[in-house]
């Protein structure tokens, strides 16, 4: 990976998160973490990776967030130097349910011990 693509991967990050915090009204993106983002190497989509503190919310959460991809992309083209501003997709982050998953099986184990 270029260094110039992943120096546009940490600023999409940062600024999808300052637009969701100060310029969505819609509530059921308040609580959203913006976890990654991927962008493809020609720069027409970035996968957009997301986590929510309560998962009974995730497909709330993503229709509300693929609903206001094409505000999130206007922001980034005023925030972004970049020629062309990629196509937004929005995916929920499993590896951090992963994550914790594993931590419990090595909690288990020590605890068998």
């Amino acid at each position: 990976m270029s260094v110039k693509i992943e120096r546009l991967n940490d600023q999409f990050q940062k600024e999808i998160s300052m637009i969701l915090q100060t310029e969505i009204k819609d509530q059921d993106i308040h609580f959203v973490t913006i976890t990654g983002c991927d962008i493809t190497s020609d720069l027409s989509f970035c996968k957009v990776y997301f986590t929510v503190l309560d998962d009974s919310k995730k497909e709330s959460t993503l229709k509300a967030l693929k609903g206001a991809s094409s505000f999130i992309r206007g922001q980034l083209s005023q925030r972004v130097e970049i020629r062309h501003t990629p196509e937004l997709k929005f995916i929920y982050d499993e590896s951090i349910a992963y994550g914790n998953k594993i931590e419990k099986i090595i909690e288990q184990i020590n605890e068998e011990e």
